[in-house]
């Protein structure tokens, strides 16, 4: 893979490469792109950028100063596998082009800064991240809503409830049951050539991969494991992976959504995030404390817990995150750690005894997150716990359905919804402008946003249950 902007010239020439596209993520957390004639990309595009209009960019520019430049990284170059001109991908940060500066909405510029901010604390140099995501892949999707109507319907030719559909020319069964889809062989599980072609797909871009399988749900649900990275690599990755996996769903017919929560009554989709840090090519997270954890793993999983509230408005920035946290489905709800409980929210993975492989798990995350500002928060909670040294208390290593109600009150837990959560950030944000990682103006943003195009218009709509409920009294 290509290092510097001389080598990504030099495969443009010797591979004949016709268009070169730029893409860039916006706030929300979708590639937006652009395709140049390869003669329009030079060495200053990888310094002054490309010129664009960020006015119709979500929750960034108004129109009247809406100029901006995407500046290409050339070590995320990698050949498209869907398009039919050779075309040369990369992956851009945004800038401010009177000023040079980076942009300070660009979730990518955020991820550099946290970064920074990390080296300045002196607490490490590294943060490793391994993102988990899971999706499910479906045959059919169809929603509307109207004024007089609101309706969705997804299907999938492995989902349970088409055990007695006849329209399949002849059903075969061997369809998941609900809850039972984890790792089963073909014929039930009819997937496993269209998962390997996402994962193999994903190494020809640049993301190191690992395993495929089926996950939990019926119905399709699935999750490719891909290596871990240094913070902005890792969100590179995991926008690749998702990029991948959505157009060669799209090559067999079908569809793939990363909403943590499309089926009711069964497992939803979450994106665990692995995480550790690392101090001049050493790792920090081993020792001699609770799971082989060291002071500095124990108190950054301390800052997580604390700040967990608030970093769920990153983490899980959807209504849609909050269906799926609700206890009974492994969901990870209890605001605590352990090495085992996977209802907690921080787990510690069995690593053996190599130190390099010690982190710890944050649960919570799906993948409708922006990994940039999910992953650059979890970090500056890290930092902070590390910073003020904040015990994460006693881990939480009994079931917790063997509780008694008391003992479970005791157990912290997460927001019930995402108005919950932005309410959370609101009070508690002290953690993420520090170093000037996130800025006061973009949380605002945040929130104004979420509230105005997510919260408050799923508020003013009737639910179709409320039909089942309440038509009739």
């Amino acid at each position: 893979m290509p290092q510097t902007p001389q080598d990504v010239l030099n495969w443009i020439q010797n591979e004949n490469i016709q268009v070169v596209d730029l893409k860039f993520i916006d706030m929300p957390g979708t590639w937006q792109h652009l395709t140049l004639y390869h003669d329009q990309i030079d060495e200053s595009s990888f310094t002054d950028g490309v010129a664009f209009d960020g006015s119709s960019i979500r929750g960034w520019k108004a129109i009247n100063d809406s100029d901006m430049a995407m500046v290409p990284d050339p070590i995320t170059a990698w050949i498209d596998p869907f398009m039919k001109e050779p075309t040369l991908s990369m992956i851009c940060t945004i800038k401010e082009p009177r000023t040079g500066q980076l942009y300070d909405r660009c979730p990518r510029a955020i991820a550099e800064r946290a970064l920074n901010y990390l080296a300045n604390t002196e607490v490490g140099d590294t943060a490793y991240f391994g993102p988990e995501a899971e999706f499910f892949i479906f045959d059919d999707v169809r929603f509307d809503q109207k004024e007089n109507e609101c309706y969705y319907h997804v299907d999938s030719v492995e989902g349970r409830w088409n055990t007695g559909r006849q329209e399949e020319g002849g059903n075969l069964g061997y369809k998941p049951r609900y809850k039972e889809g984890y790792f089963p062989v073909p014929p039930t599980d009819s997937m496993q050539d269209i998962r390997t072609e996402m994962l193999l797909t994903m190494a020809k871009c640049g993301v190191p991969i690992e395993k495929q399988h089926h996950e939990v749900a019926t119905g399709g649900q699935a999750e490719l494991g891909i290596k871990f990275g240094p913070i902005i690599q890792a969100a590179d990755y995991l926008m690749t992976y998702k990029y991948c996996i959505k157009n060669v769903a799209r090559k067999y017919g079908k569809t793939v959504t990363f909403m943590p929560k499309p089926l009711f009554n069964d497992n939803g989709s979450g994106m665990h995030t692995h995480m550790s840090l690392w101090k001049a090519g050493q790792p920090l997270f081993w020792g001699d404390g609770y799971a082989n954890l060291s002071q500095v793993a124990l108190w950054a999983i301390g800052g997580i817990l604390k700040h967990a509230p608030a970093l769920l408005a990153f983490t899980n920035p959807t209504t849609n995150s909050y269906k799926r946290l609700v206890p009974g489905f492994e969901a990870p709800v209890n605001l605590a750690y352990s090495q085992g409980n996977r209802s907690a929210s921080v787990r510690i993975p069995l690593t053996g005894s190599n130190p390099k492989a010690k982190r710890f798990e944050f649960r919570c995350p799906d993948a409708t997150s922006n990994p940039y500002l999910a992953f650059s928060a979890m970090l500056c909670a890290a930092i902070d716990g590390v910073k003020n040294q904040i015990d994460p208390g006693s881990p939480l290593d009994v079931d917790i359905y063997d509780l008694s109600p008391e003992e479970l009150a005791k157990v912290p837990s997460t927001p019930g919804s995402l108005l919950d959560a932005l309410e959370a950030l609101r009070q508690d944000n002290g953690f993420l402008t520090a170093g000037g990682v996130f800025s006061d103006d973009f949380i605002e943003n945040w929130i104004e946003y979420k509230l105005d195009n997510e919260v408050n218009p799923m508020r003013l709509r009737p639910h179709p249950y409320e039909f089942a409920l309440y038509y009739d009294v």
